[in-house]
């Protein structure tokens, strides 16, 4: 689960170390793609428009919408199925 606190210290690993160096790059795309995710779900609910989302994540309304408007419809009717 992610937590709103990150760790205030983060060893980066040594390039000339690949094993460990692209095992922290995939780590840290994953821990992105997560923040962003939730960060744009609870930027819908609290009302910003597409334009706010994109311009937030330094793309278009079209690419942030693209991106993200589906994955948002299907948890939403998720969550009414699950509720009721």
């Amino acid at each position: 689960m992610l937590t709103s606190k990150l760790p205030t210290r983060i060893t980066v690993p040594a390039p000339d170390d690949p094993v460990a160096a692209l095992a922290a790059v995939v780590a840290l795309r994953r821990l992105a793609g997560t923040l962003e995710v939730r960060a744009v779900r609870v930027a819908v609910q609290r009302g910003w428009t597409w334009a706010q989302v994109g311009e937030a994540l330094g793309v278009s309304a079209q690419a942030a919408h693209r991106k993200h408007a589906t994955r948002l419809r299907r948890a939403a009717r998720h969550d009414e199925e699950v509720d009721g």
